[in-house]
């Protein structure tokens, strides 16, 4: 019998020592059951070439073939991928919904000798499951949001925190996005699907009782959407707001953006959408600032000229309630894991 899951909680902590996604790899890159390992039984090509004969052809035409090749795909993974296990290995294998291809490799994993079981309703459950903890449920956890202006090291200070036993949810790294114009990091954004499985479990894992830090962002990040229980809960949180000085901000930004400021044709392109909103003659401006290599200079007109007053606007939007500042002269290591001091001392005495 397939096992039936209820909660997000009974796949987490699901007990078996694999769990098996045998769909077809595109399937598996959009998203996939954390730490599932990817053993298809159809590849791309042959997915959609099953699914052209049972609709051109007949339902068996397509079950003919491509039991053929569910069968010989899983004979590959049994000989090289799987030969290594023992016979108390347990795993547990999932495809779209429970279906003929999950069903299929599993009974053939039990003929071996394996315990394996199959998850009822594939990958389609564990997505509701995911969709009901982010969309349809408030969350239990309680946030504070990290705030300030670009280039205040926020991003830096997450880990630092991390290494004090706060709790910290990366939504930038969840999201492969550093959350600004110039936000794009290398290896793209995972599809919306894959980041909200990641979200959903970093949250499984936090402690309800104890704040989770969290850097303020817009509802929006590059082309990840946050889900609307998590924007709900960072909207109602208190912020911890970062304040240092426009050149020491200025130095930091040369740093952290490297990546965005070494390509010169590329930056030119980002900025170029901006003539509509701070005027032909600043972005001319920071063009020839990008030819002529004067990084640190175009990283600080960029934040006197345009993250700065952005940043004010959205803040007279929302006005957050802070309930703590930390001012800072330097953003070097050293002083920065002075602040990551002083905010987790301060989380222990924040009320939400």
């Amino acid at each position: 019998m397939p096992l039936t899951f209820t909660s997000l909680a009974d796949i987490y902590d699901h007990g078996f020592d694999t769990v098996i996604d045998v769909r077809s790899p595109a399937e598996h890159a959009e998203d996939h059951i954390p730490d599932a390992i990817s053993l298809p039984v159809l590849d791309n090509a042959e997915r959609a070439r099953v699914g052209t004969l049972y609709k051109q052809t007949s339902p068996f035409a397509a079950r003919k073939i491509g039991a053929a090749l569910v069968f010989r795909n899983a004979a590959d993974h049994i000989e090289h991928r799987l030969a290594h296990h023992d016979r108390n290995w347990r795993p547990l294998v999932y495809c779209w919904r429970g279906g003929q291809r999950s069903g299929s490799f599993t009974w053939l994993l039990k003929e071996i000798g394996w315990r394996a079981e199959v998850v009822e309703g594939g990958y389609r459950t564990y997505r509701r499951l995911v969709t009901q903890a982010l969309y349809d449920q408030p969350l239990n956890h309680r946030f504070i949001q990290l705030g300030g202006y670009t280039g205040t090291a926020k991003t830096a200070l997450l880990p630092m925190l991390v290494a004090r036993g706060v709790q910290v949810l990366d939504l930038e790294g969840l999201a492969g996005h550093r959350g600004s114009l110039l936000g794009e990091m290398p290896g793209g954004q995972p599809a919306q699907k894959a980041f909200e499985s990641q979200l959903a479990a970093k949250l499984h894992h936090f402690d309800p009782a104890r704040p989770v830090i969290v850097e303020a962002e817009s509802s929006k990040i590059g082309g990840i959407n946050l889900p609307p229980s998590l924007w709900e809960g960072m909207k109602a949180a208190p912020w911890f707001e970062i304040q240092a000085p426009v050149e020491e901000r200025a130095r930091y930004l040369d740093q952290a953006y490297d990546d965005v400021l070494s390509d010169g044709a590329r930056l030119k392109d980002r900025l170029s959408p901006l003539r509509l909103h701070r005027g032909h003659a600043l972005v001319d401006q920071w063009e020839a600032m990008i030819d002529a290599g004067e990084r640190r200079a175009l990283c600080q007109s960029l934040v006197e000229d345009h993250y700065d007053p952005a940043y004010d606007k959205s803040m007279r939007a929302i006005t957050p309630n802070v309930a703590a500042r930390f001012e800072t002269d330097h953003l070097d290591d050293a002083t920065l894991e002075t602040v990551a001091d002083q905010i987790a001392e301060r989380v222990q005495t924040t009320v939400i």
